[in-house]
């Protein structure tokens, strides 16, 4: 499969059909890692790096501003 590379703003861009995005579960937004081996260029589809917020701060030693503070039920689109 061939594709051009073409203007896009001050860099250079690639389209990727459709089904080739399907293929790979790739989506708008997620993102991919770029390497170089010789004269190829091979993207990946990143490891998702999502944490939650209990993860992102279980280690934390810092001093608690808040002594009313509780873990609520999620409401909208955030990760428990």
């Amino acid at each position: 499969m061939e594709a051009k590379l073409t203007k896009w703003g001050n860099s250079i861009g690639i389209r990727i059909p459709s089904s080739l995005l399907k293929s790979l579960e790739l989506h708008l937004d997620d993102k991919v890692t770029l390497l170089q081996e010789d004269d190829h260029i091979i993207i990946t589809k990143s490891k998702s790096n999502k944490m939650s917020l209990e993860e992102k701060f279980r280690n934390y030693k810092g001093e608690n501003l808040s002594k009313n503070f509780t873990w609520d039920e999620p409401v909208g689109r955030e990760i428990w």
